[in-house]
């Protein structure tokens, strides 16, 4: 049965190692949406880091942002809904996070909106935050300002520590204030808020439209998208993905580098 959506994760899967989107990856996405078919964007990503794949693909595909978090529509620069943590969760995860990770910096992403909300700073960090990515773009804030609003993104994070580390130390302590996972293993973990996945962002788009997830394909490499891998019809894990991914996918494609996303779907839409 031809899939009536698909849902791939960006970097490390739709994107090859340069960041961008192959021609091949994309005259394959192509032919998803001149068959009728649904596609969609799932990324840990925020909104503001949408544009660029918008950009390469040529359209502006819905997005599950914030792994499941945020929904963005990049056609009309609109956040259709946001799912937050408190204040007080916050306060609670910010309490965990300087008792089991000792020296570890937060910060949040918060939304508005639109894309780049001027009226709402939307990546804030406590003083001296060492970024995992290449391209901060963050606001430095005290400690009690981070914490002093809804998010729909915690972010703790420890340079030279392995992510996968801090979300076993973290886990027992976290509790139901949020749920962690992480997409690098570059001492980054990412929190949202409690039932929050890929998996939840995507259902959000594809029920009202009457698709069930039998009938939906997903694609991702690391721990942040093992939800949407093992809910839909057919999840797919990238030659290049964590063991995580690999156990909750149903198959496994050719790497990122490989055009790993298009060799799936020219089964379909050759």
């Amino acid at each position: 049965m031809t899939p009536e959506l698909v849902a791939t994760d960006v970097d490390g899967t739709l994107l090859d190692d340069d960041e961008t989107v192959s021609p091949r990856t994309r005259e394959a996405v192509r032919a998803v949406v001149d068959s009728g078919a649904q596609f969609v964007l799932a990324t840990g990503r925020p909104p503001r880091w949408i544009t660029p794949i918008v950009d390469q693909l040529g359209f502006a595909p819905m997005a599950v942002c914030a792994n499941g978090a945020v929904i963005y529509d990049p056609s009309a620069d609109r956040i259709v809904s946001a799912r937050t943590l408190s204040a007080d969760e916050l306060g609670q995860l910010a309490e965990v996070a300087a008792r089991v990770i000792p020296g570890a910096g937060l910060a949040v992403e918060r939304v508005g909106r639109t894309a780049h909300d001027a009226a709402t700073p939307q990546f804030v960090s406590s003083p001296g935050y060492e970024h995992a990515w290449l391209n901060p773009d963050n606001t430095e804030v005290s400690l009690e300002d981070l914490l002093s609003a809804p998010a729909v993104k915690l972010l703790i994070r420890k340079a030279g520590a392995r992510s996968a580390d801090m979300a076993a130390a973290l886990f027992e302590h976290v509790g139901t204030a949020g749920d962690i996972t992480y997409s690098t293993n570059n001492g980054l973990i990412e929190i949202v808020p409690t039932g929050i996945s890929k998996a939840t962002g995507i259902a959000e788009l594809s029920v009202p439209q009457g698709i069930d997830a039998a009938h939906i394909v997903t694609f991702g490499d690391m721990p942040n998208d093992v939800p949407m891998l093992a809910w839909a019809g057919l999840g797919v894990a990238m030659g290049n993905a964590h063991p995580d991914a690999v156990a909750a996918a149903d198959e496994v494609t050719a790497t990122n580098a490989e055009h790993g996303v298009a060799r799936v779907l020219e089964r379909f839409w050759g």
